[in-house]
């Protein structure tokens, strides 16, 4: 179950190792079979672009996931196109380390890909309380 990281812009990403095993820990904790998982690092024009021709969305975000597993109860293949100038924007913003707010997003798009949605606040409260128990666990181990 390879995960691959791409960095069309630079990131600083420590301990890919132990990341990958953590986001292995993650998929196996939600009871989710991973098969492939690439991590793509890109700029917000890279992403709004990608935003815009797939989704019809015309806003800059920090990450875009994709499903890419043949059927719904095959192992789960998917690709995070994450804009690391978000991610450094919203490092400042909420006043966390750009470290902590680059896993969260690595982390929301695993989740999303473990069936975890965020389009209504019922939804979003979920999905927060899951990147914080997942942050917890990866920094405090």
């Amino acid at each position: 179950m390879p995960i691959n990281f791409h960095h069309l812009t630079p990131a600083s990403l420590i301990k890919r190792k132990i990341l990958k095993g953590f986001i292995k820990d993650l998929f196996k904790r939600e009871g989710k079979e991973l098969d492939m998982l690439d991590i793509i690092f890109c700029t917000d024009d890279y992403l709004l672009e990608i935003n815009q021709n797939h989704l019809s969305h015309n806003y800059y975000t920090d990450i875009i996931t994709f499903d890419l597993s043949p059927t719904k109860n095959a192992p789960t293949t998917g690709e995070l196109y994450i804009s690391i100038d978000r991610v450094k924007d919203n490092a400042n913003t909420h006043q966390v380390s750009f470290t902590n707010e680059l896993h969260r997003v690595i982390f929301h798009g695993s989740l999303h890909l473990c069936g975890y949605k965020d389009k209504n606040e019922e939804d979003i409260a979920v999905m927060r309380k899951m990147e914080e128990r997942y942050l917890g666990l990866y920094f405090n181990n």
